[in-house]
């Protein structure tokens, strides 16, 4: 059964527009998920400038999952890795004590391309929030795949319904991609105690009869499964897994410690994070605080 629906809110990044999902005013987290972006769908033309790319920037406390579904995507980091991500794969970098890393489109530059994927941030457990950072591309041929009454299915990370991918994702979780076919059904896992839904694109109804519609998530009853039927041809994630425990979030940072949140702030003001080998000569600032509210007395 469904617990709360959430919609997509449209972000510009300055060069194309994701639509984000996680955190949401009334549900931060789902199991570790701390953050779901869908970027695109976007046509990116050859020759679009530098501008468009997503430039050096730090995280602390999390693993990044970022998943294509079309488009390639150039990406370097501090531990001095530069790999591209491609359509049905992952690549997984784990912040932990921090790291910087930089996005960039230079395929989109080169040839064009049509642009579309998730990232998501998974918060590392306590005790594993400092872990040194490091970094897994598992290609599509290493995540498992089935096909079956209509639902060619793909795990792209942690374990569920008899198969596991290869990264160690330091909590309990799954992350499904279903390309769904008119008509087909798919049973949600009971894995883990919290679980959603989330359509890229189509109609699927919940076993409620309930609609969901392209860019919203559904959130599950904790420990509830629900069947999934396609209205029309879908293309769904289904994540899910165990909570962390609460997190701040404050620009790319999160952590247990608002405190833990503020040295990375300032580490990063200071230019005591370094950047990525092989991208190093620009990055983003750390936004300004927000403005104090002034006194509705004065």
């Amino acid at each position: 059964m469904i617990e709360m629906m959430i919609d997509q809110r449209r972000k510009d990044l300055g060069g194309f527009e994701v639509g984000r999902v996680l955190p949401h005013a009334r549900r931060r987290m789902v199991g570790p998920f701390a953050f779901f972006d869908h970027m695109g769908p976007v046509d990116l033309p050859a020759g679009i400038p530098k501008t468009v790319d997503v430039r050096p920037h730090p995280h602390i406390g999390i693993s990044t999952l970022s998943y294509l579904f079309s488009g390639e995507i150039t990406h370097r980091d501090s531990l001095g890795v530069q790999q591209d991500i491609r359509p049905a794969e992952v690549n997984w970098m784990t912040a932990g004590s921090g790291v910087t890393h930089s996005e960039r489109f230079e395929h989109a530059r080169r040839e064009g391309a049509h642009l579309e994927g998730i990232q998501a941030w998974v918060a590392l457990p306590n005790g594993q929030e400092e872990i040194d950072p490091s970094f897994q591309h598992v290609t599509t041929a290493e995540l498992p795949t089935w096909q079956e009454g209509g639902v060619k299915g793909r795990l792209a990370a942690g374990e569920t319904m008899g198969m596991k991918v290869g990264i160690n994702t330091f909590s309990p979780l799954h992350y499904l991609h279903l390309e769904l076919e008119p008509g087909a059904q798919f049973q949600t896992p009971t894995d883990h105690s919290e679980s959603a839904v989330y359509v890229v694109s189509g109609l699927i109804e919940m076993d409620d009869g309930r609609p969901v519609g392209h860019g919203q998530m559904a959130v599950l009853e904790r420990k509830t499964t629900s069947n999934i039927r396609a209205l029309q041809a879908s293309t769904v994630m289904v994540l899910g897994g165990e909570p962390v425990g609460e997190r701040f979030i404050d620009w790319n940072f999160v952590s247990s410690s608002k405190e833990r949140i503020e040295q990375a702030k300032a580490d990063w003001r200071a230019g005591r994070m370094k950047l990525p080998d092989m991208d190093d000569q620009e990055f983003i600032p750390l936004p300004p605080d927000p403005a104090t509210p002034a006194n509705p007395m004065s």
